[in-house]
C-alpha cells in the first residue's frame, strides 16, 4: 500500500504497507491507514495468513490502521511496536494522528525498546541515542505529554535492519529523524522507505535543498527505494539527479533485491 498506483485493480491511500520475504520469514511492515492493503495482497498473490511477524515503524494512523484487520486474518504473527508508539501523537493542527489504542490490547503485540533483536540478522533500532547532524523535514508534528503539547521528536520511530548474505537492507516508514541521518547511521546496501520530503516547496529554494540532499545521499553506496511521504513531485526531482540510484515503490510493485 502506498499513495499512488499504476494499475486500476489496486487500492491506493495515504499510507504505507510493505510485504517482505527474507530467506527465513515473511514480514508485514506497517499496514496503511485502513484494511485496504489486504485486498492488494490478494491481488499480488500474497496470503497474509502465512506472515510470520509484523512491525510498526511508528505510531501514526497511516501506518497502523490496518493491523486490526490483519490480526483477524492471521492467527500467529505478533506485531513489534516501540514502547513510545501509543503516545498521543498530533498533526499540524493538533488533531490526533496516533495509532488505534485497541491494537495495544490485542494480545498480539511485543513492545520494543531502543534496540530489539528478533533474531540474528533481523533487528529493530530507534537510534534515539544517535546524534542528528542533519535537519529533518519530518517535523511540524506534535505529541501531548502530561497535558502539554510539544514538538514530536519521534522517539517512537524504529527501523528494521535485515542482514542477509553479506548485505544490509534497511526498512524505514517515514524517516522522521531525517533520511540523511538514517543513511549515515546504518550505511545500508539498500534502503526502502519514505523520505518525508512531501512538504518541501518546489520553488528555487526547495529545489536547491533537494539537490543538496540528493548529493549527500549519493555519497553512500546505497540503492534507494522510496515513496509515500517523499512526495511524487519531489521524487521526480530527485530521480533526475540520482538516476538509477533511486526508484519509486508504488502500490502493487514487486521488487526483488
Amino acid at each position: 500500500m502506498e499513495n499512488t498506483k499504476r494499475e486500476d485493480c489496486f487500492c491506493e491511500e495515504h499510507g504505507l504497507s510493505l510485504y517482505i520475504e527474507t530467506s527465513w520469514e515473511k514480514i508485514l511492515f506497517d499496514s496503511g491507514q485502513s484494511g485496504n492493503f489486504t485486498e492488494n495482497a490478494l491481488k499480488c498473490g500474497v496470503d497474509l495468513k502465512n506472515v510470520d511477524i509484523a512491525v510498526l515503524s511508528h505510531g501514526h494512523y497511516d501506518h497502523s490502521g490496518g493491523f486490526m484487520k490483519f490480526l483477524g486474518i492471521n492467527d500467529k504473527a505478533v506485531i513489534y511496536i516501540n514502547k513510545n508508539a501509543f503516545g498521543r501523537h498530533l498533526g499540524k493542527e493538533y488533531n490526533y494522528i496516533g495509532a488505534d489504542p485497541a491494537l495495544k490490547g490485542s494480545g498480539r503485540v511485543i513492545i520494543t525498546d531502543d534496540e530489539y533483536r528478533i533474531r540474528d540478522g533481523l533487528c529493530l533500532y530507534t537510534c534515539n541515542d544517535k546524534e542528528q547532524i542533519y535537519p529533518s523535514e519530518g517535523r511540524g508534528l506534535y505529541v501531548e505529554e502530561n497535558g502539554q503539547i510539544m514538538p514530536d521528536t519521534f522517539r517512537h520511530e524504529q527501523y528494521l535492519l535485515i542482514e542477509e548474505e553479506g548485505k544490509k537492507y534497511l526498512i524505514s516508514g517515514c524517516s522522521h529523524k531525517g533520511i540523511l541521518n538514517i543513511v549515515s547511521w546504518f550505511r545500508p546496501d539498500h534502503l526502502i522507505g519514505g523520505f518525508h520530503f512531501k512538504d518541501v516547496d518546489m520553488d528555487e529554494a526547495g529545489k536547491a535543498k533537494l539537490k543538496e540532499y540528493a548529493s549527500k545521499l549519493l555519497e553512500y553506496p546505497t540503492m534507494y527505494y522510496t515513496g509515500h511521504c517523499t512526495g511524487t513531485e519531489q521524487y521526480d526531482y530527485l530521480k533526475n539527479i540520482m538516476q538509477d540510484r533511486i526508484e519509486y515503490m508504488y502500490t502493487g510493485r514487486c521488487l526483488e533485491i
